[in-house]
């Protein structure tokens, strides 16, 4: 696989297809290859150049302890890294959950080298936060229940994902951790940034709320995914592809 360098750390990224650059970004206890794994790739190369990024601390990068290594900044200069290895002045961006929380970082912060953004499944109003209280209500769990753990949990229940956490670096995945789930939301700036989005959610995940109140406050478009939650909305490709397809070029 291709590497860049950011702040002295290796990221890993994977290219495929012909076309406009398309940025791929995966969530926690994800990597690059999780696009292909569950559908997206292929339905993307024919028309986009495809540009898949391991996260700092997952699949073939670095894999740092130091929670200052995922500040936010740090994870946009990982995107504008990448973007200049491959010679890439600006690109479409899509990101899942922590990928849609980098997707934000970049357009609010480096606005320029994003050409339209599409986000799934990250509340941009109140952050990771905001999902903390719905979710232990839901399964039951004392307000002071380790929200890590649970996270840990529910992604070891995908084999796919059980197998990046068995073969990965678990002080990475903490640090990584941390810091994602101390950004606050980035709305402000995000709103001001002049980046066409697309942000959608199942109707099940804690963040859909938000994400749709944020998008009807800012004319970004949004989609919603019936009945699914957090993990099932990644899960079906089918129906989210067509209308990201049609968002990234111009038709949505």
């Amino acid at each position: 696989m291709p590497i860049a360098r950011s702040n002295g750390f290796k990221i890993s990224y994977e290219v495929a297809g012909d076309g406009p650059p398309v940025v791929l970004h995966p969530g926690m206890f994800q990597d690059a290859a999780h696009w292909a794994h569950s559908g997206y790739t292929a339905a993307l190369t024919a028309a986009y150049t495809v540009i898949a990024i391991d996260p700092l601390g997952l699949g073939g990068s670095d894999a740092p302890h130091e929670i200052a290594a995922y500040a936010l900044e740090r994870r946009v200069a990982v995107v504008t890294a990448v973007l200049d290895e491959v010679g890439a002045d600006r690109a479409a961006f899509w990101g899942y959950s922590l990928g849609a929380m980098t997707g934000y970082a970049v357009a609010a912060h480096a606005p320029e080298r994003l050409t339209r953004l599409v986000a799934g499944g990250f509340d941009p109003i109140g952050g990771f936060r905001s999902a903390i209280e719905p979710t232990l209500r839901r399964f039951g769990l004392p307000a002071d229940s380790d929200a890590y753990s649970l996270v840990k949990q529910g992604a070891a229940a995908d084999p796919y994902q059980a197998a990046l956490i068995g073969s990965g670096d678990l002080g990475a995945f903490l640090a990584n951790y941390e810091a994602f789930s101390r950004e606050p939301g980035l709305h402000a700036e995000l709103a001001a940034s002049g980046v066409p989005m697309l942000l959608y959610a199942g109707t099940e995940d804690p963040w859909h709320e938000p994400m749709r109140a944020f998008a009807a406050r800012t004319g970004a478009g949004f989609f919603s995914l019936p009945d699914a939650d957090h993990k099932g909305c990644w899960d079906r490709s089918a129906e989210v592809l067509p209308q990201v397809l049609a968002f990234l070029t111009g038709g949505a």
